[in-house]
């Protein structure tokens, strides 16, 4: 067996009578917290074991519920907890997931695509798909760092595409700009056949459609902390979640930092609570500073600096609730994806009626009058 030729076993499909049958209710993965005295001591064991040959010291994170062959601490988000010790390195590598990185601890930089990134606590930046990088941890301290992937989602369609030490720049061939490339100009166009707008459209176009470049983009912490703090200044009346988006205008209209996640950066002030909503993307949570609560579906789960909680199964209804001390969030959702499949209802008040996000009008807040 190769990636060219594979052994099949013969399938045999069969029929399975639904007939006047709804669908199956989903069954939501439970809420899980990972505490900071966990993650901790899986720091210090990855930093203990040998340098591997690929240089990725790395733990997957994983929800009981999640299928081993597709491991994720969200059905369709990947998570790992990287380590790298000072003067270490990975090796190149390259895959067709996204990523999105934080770093959690210590600093160090990240070549991507021929791009440097140097990064310290609490930065993120995304890795495009199928773009070779490598990290290295030229500082003093441990270099540690969560890794936000779609691989899980990519193994359960068995398509995730890995490759070891690609080629790390690509020499791109120069081109006459006088000349006519027929692999740019299509003589087979996409035409109408009809008066609502349904079209054709040749194989030609099919396989070569438009490129939009995915950039590597970074946000240092201090310059996002910065604007958040102006967010702390809204009145206790305000009904929104203090945040922003760290968001990267590839996606468009889908608000993502990748075309499959997004990540916001929320400060919570003291004795601040949420008003209950729910939304079909689900929610993993890193919590870097302050205390606090969430109730999902009802249940309570309380939390600190230094946790990591999956915070909102798909359509749970859920809240979350500061102590005495400003919180600090990192969440990763799937809004892009649930956005450019249509699937991205939300209630934003549970009083009013779902909305379709992307495909419908959505919410407002009462941040100018509170402000």
């Amino acid at each position: 067996m190769n990636d060219i030729k594979t052994a099949f076993e013969t399938a045999y499909p069969h029929f399975q009578d639904i007939s006047g049958l709804g669908y199956p209710q989903n069954q939501p993965w439970a809420p899980a917290i990972v505490t900071k005295e966990q993650i901790d001591e899986e720091i210090e064991r990855l930093a203990s074991i040998p340098l591997p040959a690929n240089g990725r010291r790395s733990s997957l994170i994983v929800h009981p519920r999640a299928n081993p062959h597709t491991p994720g601490l969200a059905p369709g988000t990947q998570l790992t907890l990287n380590v790298l010790k000072p003067g270490e390195r990975t090796q190149p590598f390259r895959h067709n997931a996204t990523e999105v990185n934080f770093c959690i601890r210590g600093s160090g930089f990240a070549s991507v695509n021929g791009r440097r990134i140097d990064f310290r606590q609490y930065d993120v930046y995304n890795i495009p798909s199928w773009v070779p990088y490598w990290r290295e941890n030229n500082g003093k301290d441990l270099q540690v760092f969560l890794t936000y992937t779609n691989a899980s989602l990519l193994q359960f369609m068995q398509v995730h595409i890995t490759e070891e030490d690609p080629p790390l720049i690509a020499a791109v061939p120069g081109e006459d700009e006088e000349a006519i490339n027929p692999r740019r100009i299509s003589p087979y166009g996409t035409f109408e056949i009809g008066e609502d707008g349904a079209m054709l459209m040749p194989y030609e176009k099919v396989i070569n459609p438009p490129i939009v470049v995915s950039p590597t983009l970074h946000w240092p912490w201090e310059r996002v902390e910065a604007e958040l703090q102006k967010l702390a200044d809204l009145g206790q009346d305000y009904v929104g979640r203090r945040l922003y988006l760290l968001y990267n205008p590839v996606t468009g209209r889908t608000n993502g930092t990748t075309p499959n996640f997004f990540a916001t950066i929320t400060i919570r002030p003291p004795k601040i609570v949420d008003r209950p909503h729910r939304h079909v993307s689900d929610s993993i949570n890193y919590y870097f500073k302050g205390s606090g609560r969430s109730t999902v579906a009802g249940n309570v789960y309380e939390w600190k600096a230094g946790d990591l909680m999956l915070s909102a199964p798909g359509w749970a209804v859920h809240n979350h609730a500061s102590y005495d001390d400003y919180v600090y969030e990192l969440t990763i959702q799937n809004q892009p994806l649930t956005i450019a499949t249509e699937a991205l209802l939300w209630q934003e008040n549970l009083k009013e009626a779902p909305a379709l996000l992307g495909a419908q009008m959505g919410f407002d807040t009462n941040r100018k009058s509170a402000a």
